[in-house]
């Protein structure tokens, strides 16, 4: 994981947001963990050329969470 974070705020439907908590506690899982994998997958798949530092491309390599 890496060292430091910023907060990143994101508007969402409360039912939404109760059934993406639900799922998350189910699969043991925190609802920040998830957001940080869908959002190192997201960049994977859409970095285009752009070359990925190494901590973003090792993390997803050991499965981070």
């Amino acid at each position: 994981m890496e060292n430091r974070t910023a907060r990143l705020t994101v508007l969402i439907d409360p039912r939404k947001k109760k059934l993406f908590e639900e799922i998350c506690a189910q699969q043991d899982l925190t609802p920040s963990q998830v957001m940080r994998r869908l959002i190192r997958q997201y960049i994977m798949e859409n970095a285009g050329d752009r070359e990925l530092p190494a901590w973003l491309t090792a993390a997803t390599l050991r499965g981070e969470k």
